[in-house]
């Protein structure tokens, strides 16, 4: 049996070596992007927030409210032959300043979020009349995640995670979509505890016309097992982002969009969920582009 698995390994690792050597790839440098520093007004609401107050999670745990918030998404990327090295950098925070009817007024965060996400992917296949075309290969990526501040009592989070998995990217529709096993080393409190799940997420662009279109952003994270028990923890939290660009100027865009966030609380029954929409105003830009090889 020992020799039947290592034979296996053998051929499944010639196999992939072989689809490397053939696959076409043209995109070769490197290519800097700035894919998103955005305004979004929206209005938000926020069911079962009191059950999730201690969660160090402000997406569960804001008021119902007007917001507005900005956003960058920032990318280095590196384009090999059989490789692509990625970095990026994403900032999210909103902050609003509520004044109801009845009582003082108070200011309440309603997204804070620091993340950058370094990752390895090997250029396998380059499929070319499927789907619109795209790339996929295996991929590995390194994550932390922090916010700018805390909330309330709440502690800061601090999140480490490795990710191992398949991707999707780089097609004329699907931009990306991958599926991975993950363990999170979570800083948040001490001592810090570890954790095991799977994820997916993707990001599919259609376009409407010259200047117009539908970009969907999807993901669901699903925790397996911590080796440390917190009362904040989660089963697993699922998004979902539709929005539909327009074109003001070459670099400027207006959008409407939705958004809509879930999570699962490890401790008790209620889930606690996040759904507003709005419309946002976005700047893009690339500073370098990788070139193509013949």
């Amino acid at each position: 049996m020992k020799r039947k698995t290592q034979v296996l390994f053998l051929s499944v690792c010639l196999l992939l070596c072989a689809a490397a050597a053939q696959a076409q790839n043209t995109k070769r440098g490197w290519q800097l992007e700035l894919k998103k520093a955005s305004l979004d007004l929206s209005s938000t609401d926020v069911k079962n927030a009191t059950e999730y107050k201690d969660f160090p999670n402000s997406k569960l745990s804001s008021d119902s409210q007007h917001v507005v918030k900005g956003s960058l998404d920032l990318t280095g990327d590196y384009f090999a032959r059989n490789f692509v090295w990625g970095n990026e950098l994403i900032l999210d925070y909103g902050k609003t300043t509520l004044k109801p009817a009845e009582g003082e007024r108070s200011t309440n965060e309603t997204a804070d979020s620091i993340q950058y996400t370094g990752s390895y992917t090997q250029r396998l296949w380059n499929v070319k009349d499927f789907l619109g075309g795209f790339e996929a290969g295996p991929f590995g990526s390194l994550s932390y995640q922090t916010e700018f501040s805390s909330q309330g009592d709440t502690p800061l989070k601090r999140v480490f995670r490795i990710a191992l998995g398949a991707k999707i990217y780089e097609g004329k529709y699907i931009k990306n979509f991958q599926l991975a096993g993950f363990s999170e080393c979570d800083f948040t409190y001490d001592p810090s505890s570890q954790k095991y799940g799977w994820e997916t997420s993707v990001e599919v662009h259609q376009p409407i016309r010259e200047g117009v279109r539908a970009v969907y952003t999807a993901m669901f994270r699903n925790y397996l097992h911590s080796t440390r028990k917190e009362a904040t923890d989660i089963d697993y939290e699922a998004g979902l982002d539709a929005r539909l660009d327009v074109a003001v100027l070459k670099e400027l865009s207006v959008a409407p969009f939705m958004q809509y966030y879930t999570a699962q609380a490890s401790a008790f029954g209620k889930r606690g969920q996040n759904f507003y929409v709005g419309v946002s105003f976005s700047f893009s830009h690339t500073f370098i582009r990788a070139h193509d090889v013949a």
